[in-house]
């Protein structure tokens, strides 16, 4: 069992003793303290919480504790029922909510659930805020309302109908385009929420014909959640089955959107938001943020239209921080994560599929062709395992001594760009490792640069 508390939010499996997993005293403890986190912020307002839920099958246990907890803490809760991630955040906004707590474990498999913590902006909470709500829960510094003051549920169940309105309606998303284009469409939603939500958006974007896979959403995934090459098999054999013109599949919440070929072969995650930068870009120039360990074909379509191309931390706050910095039009992450301003402050795989197909309507070619338009890199991801009384940030400071003649970042671990290539080393939150994530031209030169900084860290312990 276990149990993984962070400034993100708090996940864990189902099951095991109170403190080993995501189990009803921690929902409560951390939901409680989120909670008396919001009453502070907020303190003498009307208090109201949206909360969503992916199709776990944990999803109903955790969101009883979760608005019974609210209520109890004298919030009155809006339940959207089963939503996105992305959908959740724009309701928070549209209920002028003081938060939101959405109930995914992201890609992690069916055993996992988790709460994730949005701010009054329906935005991820910061490194400071999600450090004070901790603090809160395990201090158990909250107090529960007493009879007068008790909230109340209230069930709206039309977000997700707002969520395709809101789509339809930006600017960039050309329907007519999309319709005229006459495309098939194949899809997988992992029997996860993502099932009730394609197919309506699609048809309602003038799709020609949809194949669906997995799409009820009981929460038994049909196969790993994270929709990575290894894990999106059955998609790709159903393209050339059906004839379709493009694929795709997202993760359990929907801020994830992978792209199949028309042949069956992978668009490649890393891609997915170069894609639709090429496409906005084209439209909108501005700025893109990425974080670091994101794939540089993003700074060389920029660079195509004379536009800046800034980096990250790794967290999709720090990513949505930097945009607001730079006045990015476009960012995300190099895991399928699009990130439209236009539309929110959050990944949405929903406005990622409504741009991309209209980008791949006006090219007028097939989706194996817009790839090979794009230039044309390899990324490895390696780690490296340690002890956990091994100081870690001085192994990277040796490192970076090392490579000192070359660009370095270091506001996430440490980032060494080559002229053709670079490499990425940032020590997990979680577990005594280092990751290493190396990009080039070829797999073979992705994997020896990993290779070799596995061996420089090796003779450093």
């Amino acid at each position: 069992m276990t149990l993984i508390k962070s400034i993100s939010g708090i996940r864990g499996t189902i099951g095991g003793k109170p403190e080993e997993g995501l189990n009803p005293p921690a929902v409560v403890k951390f939901t409680a303290g989120y909670a008396a986190f919001l009453r502070s912020r907020f303190p003498g307002t009307a208090r109201r919480v949206v909360v969503g839920r992916d199709a776990r099958l944990s999803g109903e246990m955790v969101h009883s504790l979760v608005t019974g907890t609210l209520t109890g803490m004298g919030f009155d809760v809006v339940d959207i029922g089963m939503a996105t991630t992305p959908t959740t955040e724009l309701a928070v906004v549209a209920e002028r909510a003081a938060g939101g707590l959405i109930l995914t474990a992201s890609h992690n498999p069916r055993q996992w659930n988790a709460l994730k913590l949005l701010n009054e902006r329906g935005e991820f909470l910061n490194a400071q805020e999600g450090q004070e709500v901790l603090q809160l829960a395990e201090a158990e510094d909250f107090t529960f309302a007493g009879i007068d003051a008790l909230g109340k549920v209230i069930v709206d169940s039309r977000y997700k109908e707002r969520h395709i309105e809101s789509i339809l309606k930006l600017e960039q998303v050309d329907r007519e385009a999309i319709r005229a284009a006459r495309f098939r469409v194949a899809i997988d939603c992992v029997n996860s929420v993502g099932g009730t939500v394609l197919p309506d958006l699609l048809y309602a974007l003038g799709v020609k014909e949809l194949f669906k896979l997995h799409c009820n959403p009981h929460g038994n995934f049909a196969h790993n959640p994270e929709p990575l090459p290894e894990h999106l098999t059955e998609i790709s054999g159903l393209m050339t089955q059906a004839r379709a013109d493009v694929g795709f599949a997202v993760d359990p919440d929907v801020d994830r959107l992978a792209i199949v070929c028309e042949n069956g072969q992978m668009f490649g995650e890393e891609y997915t938001l170069v894609a639709v930068a090429d496409y906005i870009l084209s439209h909108t120039p501005g700025a893109t943020v990425s974080n670091l360990s994101s794939s540089r074909a993003l700074r060389d379509v920029a660079r195509r239209y004379g536009c800046s191309s800034y980096a990250a931390a790794v967290g999709e706050v720090n990513v949505v921080a930097k945009m607001k910095e730079t006045g990015a039009v476009i960012g995300g992450e190099g895991n399928g994560g699009v990130i439209y301003p236009a539309s929110h402050y959050g990944r949405d795989a929903l406005v990622g599929i409504a741009l991309f197909l209209t980008h791949l309507a006006k090219k007028k070619m097939t989706v194996s062709e817009l790839r090979a338009s794009y230039p044309s890199y390899f990324m490895s991801k390696q780690k490296i395992e340690l002890t956990p009384e091994i100081d870690v940030d001085a192994i990277l400071e040796k490192v970076k001594a090392k490579f000192a003649g070359h660009e370095i970042t270091d506001i996430d671990g440490l980032k060494i760009d080559f002229p053709d290539r670079w490499v990425h080393l940032r020590k997990s939150n979680t577990e005594p490792i280092i990751r290493i994530y190396s990009e080039a031209p070829a797999k073979a030169e992705a994997d020896a640069l990993g290779s070799e900084l596995i061996q420089i860290i090796s003779s450093s312990l």
